[in-house]
Parts: structure tokens; C-alpha cells; sequence
């Protein structure tokens, strides 16, 4: 319904009850009714007041009814009003962790991992002891992070309860665990307090000491044995190896690699010029969940082609 239509269904309304109820307030004074022992006009005036009040009642009732606006208005306001509040908080906050972190200030970002370690446990007396003392990690590395000058070393990081026994219920069945303490937020540096919570996975191996991890083909030749297609290749290989391990079940975000091998390795292809060749990952010993893998780079002549061969 519209407001027009609105408004002119509450003049009509009004000004017919309005009739309605001089009428009977009339009629109950030439009768000089007595109501609740009142004097008859006291009486018309009663009923006057009451029918006036009715049409307000029924007048609300239907601007209630028919506009939502209103309702909300009425019923809503405050809650909308405190939502309302609670967007601009975060928005505030969003802004500020956007802010900071153009500007460099985010010293934690949301979902990092604190600390991270291997645990078996043999007794159960060993588990809460085992625990406090990731926790204790994890708090020094988040307060070196976040501390600012002058800072004096304190508790800062925060755990839920049920998040910790839970923990303990899990890594209690004497298999090896990797436990994760992760960030559950944006932290900028100064902050008082991090909050975080823990993650659990089930160790496993995910490399085994000779093993091809990855490997990619290179076809060298005048025009594609420059150092920048090299360097691409190399590149690919590592992501490919990375993604691999991760895939198998790894926790860390990079591999271990020496740079010199790298280097070295990127020179022999440049020199050699032509050829069809195959880079390969190899995985320089076993390595488990939490572990960084480390990998060597080695080349696999796949033409007949001497080595030192330039022509």
C-alpha cells in the first residue's frame, strides 16, 4: 500500500469512527446512561475518550499492518541500530589492518603459524607439559614480533579453553602428531594480545632420501638457451616440487635448497647451448610432515651429445 492511499484510508477511517463515536457519546447522554456509577455526561465523556482512543488504536493497527517501514522503525530500531554500530567497528578495523598493512606495520598475518613442532607422547603425564611448552614458543615468537621498544617479556598469547582439551584429547593416542599454533588474525605491531588457536595433523613421511620429488624437460638451442628461459625453468621445477610435497601432506611453505647449486647449475645449462636435457628434484634425505624438505638439482643428458660438446 502506498503512503497516499495510506493516508487517505486513515482520514476516511478516522473521520467515520470519529462520527461514529459523537453519535453514541450523544445518544448515551439523552439516555443519561450511568456507567462504573459515573454521572450520565461523565459518562458520554467516557465514551467519547474511549471511542477517540480506539481510533488512534485502529488507525496505528493499520499503518503497523500495511508499512513495513514503520514496523521496522518501531520493533527493530534498536537492534538494527547496534548492528548497525558493530559494521562500523569492523569496518574501522578493516580499514586499520588495510592501512597497516600497506604500511608495513602487520607484524602477524591471519593464519600464520607461530611455532610448529613434531610430538609423540608416551605418557600421559608428558601431554599438558607438552603443550606448555609449544605455547611458550609460540608466545616468545608472537611478542618478538609484536613487541616494540623497551617491551618487558609477558604472556600475550591467548587460547581457548576448549580449544586446549580438545588438543589433549587428540595428541594422547601415542602416534606422532604435528602440532600448529596459528594467528587467528591480522596482529599489528604494539599489539597487547594475539590470539590463536591450535592445529593438529597426523605425522606422516612424505619424502624418502634419493627419491625424484619433480622433474622438467629443457630443449636448449640458439634461441632458447638464454639465462631468462633457464631461470623460468628452474622456477617451474621448484613449484612443481613445492606443490608436490605439499600435496603429499607437507606443512612448510618452502623448500630447502642451496642458491650456489642453483647458480651453478643455471651457468652449465647456459654454456652448454644445445641439447635436450632433464632437470630433477631429488629429495636429499626422508623428511616428515613438519619438516622443510631439502632437495638438490641435478641434470640428465638425454641426447647423445657429449657434455662439454658446444658446436
Amino acid at each position: 500500500m502506498t503512503g497516499w492511499l495510506l493516508i487517505l484510508s486513515l482520514l476516511v477511517l478516522g473521520g467515520i469512527l470519529s462520527t461514529l463515536g459523537d453519535r453514541l457519546g450523544t445518544k448515551v447522554g439523552k439516555a443519561r446512561l450511568s456507567i462504573f456509577k459515573l454521572r450520565p455526561k461523565r459518562t458520554a465523556v467516557l465514551i467519547t475518550v474511549l471511542t477517540g482512543s480506539i481510533i488512534s488504536a485502529i488507525s496505528f493497527a493499520i499503518m503497523v499492518a500495511f508499512n513495513s517501514q514503520l514496523r521496522v522503525g518501531l520493533f527493530e530500531l534498536e537492534g538494527i541500530q547496534a548492528k548497525i554500530k558493530d559494521s562500523e567497528k569492523e569496518l574501522k578495523t578493516l580499514e586499520k589492518n588495510l592501512y597497516a598493512l600497506r604500511s608495513g606495520d602487520v607484524v602477524i598475518t591471519s593464519g600464520q603459524s607461530l611455532v610448529t613442532k613434531t610430538i609423540k607422547i608416551d605418557t600421559k603425564d608428558d601431554i599438558k607439559k607438552e603443550i606448555e611448552g609449544i605455547l611458550q614458543k609460540a608466545n616468545l615468537y608472537a611478542f618478538n614480533l609484536t613487541k616494540i621498544n623497551k617491551s618487558k617479556y609477558r604472556r600475550i598469547l591467548l587460547i581457548r579453553k576448549d580449544h586446549i582439551e580438545n588438543l589433549e584429547r587428540i595428541i594422547a593416542d601415542r602416534r606422532s602428531w604435528v602440532v600448529s599454533i596459528k594467528s587467528a588474525g591480522n596482529i599489528l605491531r604494539g599489539e597487547t594480545y594475539v590470539y590463536a588457536f591450535p592445529e593438529v595433523t597426523l605425522n606422516k613421511n612424505i619424502t624418502r632420501k634419493g627419491e625424484v620429488i619433480a622433474s622438467e624437460n629443457i630443449s636448449l638451442s640458439d634461441s632458447e638457451s638464454d639465462s631468462d628461459s633457464i631461470r623460468n625453468k628452474i622456477k617451474l621445477l621448484l613449484s612443481s616440487t613445492l606443490a608436490e610435497v605439499k600435496r603429499r601432506g607437507s606443512l612448510s611453505s618452502e623448500l630447502k635448497i642451496n642458491a650456489n647449486q642453483i647458480n651453478n647449475l643455471g651457468k652449465e645449462l647456459v654454456n652448454r647451448k644445445r641439447g635436450d636435457i632433464q632437470i630433477l628434484a631429488r629429495a636429499i634425505n626422508n623428511s616428515q610432515s613438519a619438516d622443510k624438505v631439502p632437495i638438490s638439482l641435478e641434470l640428465k643428458y638425454l641426447d647423445k651429445v657429449e657434455k662439454n660438446n658446444t658446436k
